[in-house]
């Protein structure tokens, strides 16, 4: 086997990655640690990790280790500050519509901010997979993977952060 091409696989692996995966990533992080520049490290860390894994090991489910790697080191964070950080009001990406009708447009942003707005009132754990399932588009299985979580429980977390989302939802509308 010519050991060029292994290194070039792991580079075009490593390329790949950090183009998908960085700004899901940083954003996934960020929420974690409350900060954008430790975000941005532990993120950094998770891309050198992936560097030092075969790429066989990794290759069939890169995602769902990135994330992993990625929440692991930002729990590890965390406890080395000795604290657990709520996500802090505001701190939502917020991206613009792509809808050619301004009154649809704002329609559109003022229900993604009152649900944004929403979902940041859920508890943590709620939060965290919510925005892994809907943000990320990973599967329950995978999800339950990321957090050490059962698939069960991480149905349920869903379940119960989805119909409280819509309870609210629902009653903020005339």
């Amino acid at each position: 086997m010519d050991p060029t091409a292994t290194h070039a696989d792991a580079d075009d692996l490593l390329s790949a990655a950090v183009e998908r995966h960085q700004a899901p990533l940083l954003r996934y992080a960020a929420r974690l640690v409350g900060d954008p520049d430790r975000a941005r490290d532990i993120v950094q860390d998770t891309f050198v990790r992936l560097m030092a894994q075969p790429r066989a090991a990794v290759a069939d489910h890169l995602a769902e280790w990135l994330f992993t790697v990625c929440r692991n080191r930002a729990l590890d964070v965390l406890r080395k500050e000795g604290r657990m950080t709520r996500f802090a009001e505001g701190q939502v990406e917020r991206l613009p519509a792509q809808d050619e009708r301004p009154g649809r447009a704002m329609e559109a942003a003022e229900t993604k901010s009152a649900v944004l707005a929403l979902i940041d009132r859920l508890p943590p754990n709620q939060q965290e997979v919510i925005r892994l399932k809907f943000q990320n588009g990973f599967s329950y299985k995978e999800i339950a993977r990321i957090t050490d979580h059962s698939v069960g429980n991480v149905g349920f977390l869903i379940h119960t952060a989805v119909q409280r989302l819509r309870r609210e939802f629902a009653a903020q509308r005339p």
